[in-house]
């Protein structure tokens, strides 16, 4: 137990970088609102420098450095979870690095490093990736941008490391008004306009009323492919296009340059996720709110004078409330456990599965919680119980457990299950598989249902392509994959373009008609292999995620009954297959979904 703790002593992270504390590092806070130059002073700073590094919260923000760099003259790579391009070529690196931050290098010296977007440090879900590169940058300077609430928890964290924050505060550049009425009707939706959303079924429902209206629309939300975002916020941009009105949720509020003239939020209420990892409906944040409110009225764009209002008369006098204040000062910085942490959790428990491992280094890791937080795990675990039963060594079962999916997309869990069996007979996973087991070729979608399993595989391609950057021999077709997912990619786009009528024939089809993809999006989610208590906990779980309800468990109950009737075999006690019809968190609430339990062949 004494060398469990000592492993799991947590409350020096900054003597895990020696690297970084054997350096004197200048350390610059560029403090501001959005829209407020901030972070282009940094950047002026890194592009000046003879290396660099750039650490993003987004692929968007990464990739808009790297094409800048290079368009500036400035040779510079892109390095992502899913993604490499470089400045100059392969075999020649350039000296600097546009990456997201969870791909930042601890090992490298730079001149000049920049982290973007600071105040994430608190994230309950990545948190860690921003405190790993504050703490472990090799730079002579770094640079972090973001939220003046930030400054007293970096001073703080500074002062464990023997380093002090020189703060350069910025104001905003263009005028922002919080109007005195609230929208009130679609019929007031005027050119530059973006109404807020926090869902997709208020994203679909908003849509289709204002193009009943006669008005074009823009649509962005979180699960859209890059690409597509792209084309999208570049429609809206055009002064020449038709469309002059955005809807989208608050994935604006970061990554993309908007020429938003007006932003209304449709409703105060976001989901939210807490440090339990338990789904929360509250109130938007006042950091939050900032942000996205701050979209309004871009320097040096036609709507240089930005405005926010409600569009309910109720929220409005919130909504003026939660702008009038200054986000709470940031209180902790996020950790995680390393993979070498685990492995010596490991040696000592040989027989513990990692999901176990992981809760007992929480359960017994020793952090200073004046300064930081262990971040929240459950995404990790629910992989990690997914794959229970592969066998993996546990550095590569480790690994796999870190991919960025969204555990709520049966379709991406159940390739992911698939995957990670693959791997573990040494098989190489080829482009051929992934099509194969996505239904290529793919067509323009009809429904809305066609567009989410759609945008389900491309997360599919975005996880090999993780993996393909992790282990090449067994994922060796990165390219191919790279390319059907730029033509998915397309595809999504159309359909984005045309949301109304996918709209229109999703209502149809809950006539009578069946959605084509909906016919084989049967999903296959297995439940690990723990013991009773702990497959009830999974249940628990998925009717806590809504990917089962009370209903379903019943009649899946019902059925496996039935089948018993007649069959003097025994009941499996252990792996039973879940098979899930269903989408993401936030799909259209009009979407079916169809669960029947059979037994593991």
């Amino acid at each position: 137990m004494d060398d469990l703790k000592k492993i799991s002593d947590l409350r020096q992270p900054a003597n895990w970088y020696s690297n970084a504390r054997a350096i004197t590092r200048k350390i610059v806070f560029h403090a501001g609102p959005t829209n407020s130059g901030k972070t282009y002073h940094a950047m002026e700073r890194y592009l000046s420098a003879k290396t660099g590094v750039y650490c993003g919260p987004l692929k968007l923000l990464a990739t808009e450095v790297y094409n800048k760099s290079n368009e500036r003259g400035t040779p510079c790579d892109l390095v992502t979870g899913e993604e490499r391009k470089f400045g100059i070529s392969e075999s020649s690196p350039a000296n600097h690095v546009a990456c997201t931050v969870e791909m930042t290098s601890v090992n490298t010296p730079y001149e000049v490093a920049v982290i973007d977007e600071i105040q994430q440090i608190r994230d309950h879900q990545r948190g860690w990736a921003w405190t790993r590169a504050f703490l472990g940058l090799i730079a002579d300077e770094v640079h972090v941008c973001g939220e003046p609430g930030a400054l007293d928890l970096l001073q703080k964290i500074c002062e464990t490391t023997g380093e002090t924050v020189e703060v350069r505060r910025y104001d905003r550049l263009t005028e922002l008004t919080v109007e005195s009425t609230a929208l009130g009707s679609l019929d007031n939706v005027v050119p530059g306009d973006c109404i807020v959303c926090f869902s997709k079924h208020d994203i679909y429902t908003v849509s289709r009323e204002i193009e009943a209206r006669g008005k074009e629309v823009a649509v962005i939300y979180g699960g859209l492919p890059p690409g597509t975002k792209l084309a999208q916020a570049a429609k809206f941009n055009d002064p020449a296009n038709s469309c002059k009105v955005m809807v989208a949720t608050d994935a604006i509020g970061m990554g993309l340059n908007l020429s938003i003239r007006r932003i209304i939020f449709y409703s105060l209420i976001k989901p939210s996720m807490n440090e339990k990892g338990e789904r929360e409906i509250n109130t938007i944040s006042v950091s939050s709110a900032l942000q996205i409110a701050g979209r309004a009225g871009r320097f040096r764009t036609q709507w240089e004078h930005g405005f926010v209002t409600a569009f309910k008369s109720e929220d409005l006098q919130i909504l003026q409330r939660i702008l009038a204040q200054t986000p709470e000062p940031l209180k902790q910085a996020g950790l995680h456990p390393t993979a070498d942490q685990i492995e010596l959790y490991a040696y000592h428990l040989p027989n513990s599965s990692l999901s176990n491992l992981m809760d007992i280094f929480v359960n017994l890791c020793t952090v200073d919680d004046s300064l930081y937080f262990m971040c929240n795990i459950e995404d990790f675990k629910f992989l990690a119980e997914m794959i229970q039963h592969v066998p993996l060594p546990l550095r590569a079962r480790y690994v796999f457990c870190c991919a960025p999916i969204n555990r709520k997309m049966p379709f991406v869990c159940s390739m992911f299950l698939k995957v990670a069996r693959q791997y573990s007979r040494n098989e190489p996973i080829t482009s051929e598989f992934i099509k194969k087991n996505c239904g290529w070729p793919f067509k323009l979608p009809k429904t809305i249902l066609d567009l989410v399993h759609l945008e389900a595989v491309f997360d599919v391609m975005d996880l090999y392509l993780w993996l393909s950057y992790r282990f090449m021999d067994l994922f060796p077709e990165a390219a191919n994959v790279r390319e059907a997912q730029k033509e998915l990619d397309e595809i999504i786009q159309q359909g984005v373009f045309q949301i109304t009528r996918l709209l229109k024939n999703t209502e149809a089809s809950q006539d009578g008609e069946i959605s084509s993809y909906a016919m084989r999006r049967v999903t296959h989610v297995k439940e690990p292999r723990l013991p009773s208590a702990s497959r009830g906990r999974l249940t628990e779980r998925l009717l806590a995620q809504g990917l089962l309800t009370p209903g379903m468990l019943s009649e899946l109950r019902k059925e496996w009954d039935a089948q018993q009737v007649g069959n003097t075999s025994p009941a499996p006690t252990e792996s039973q297959e879940l098979a899930v019809d269903s989408d993401d968190e936030d799909n259209y609430s009009g979407s079916g979904r169809k669960i029947r339990k059979k037994r593991r062949k």
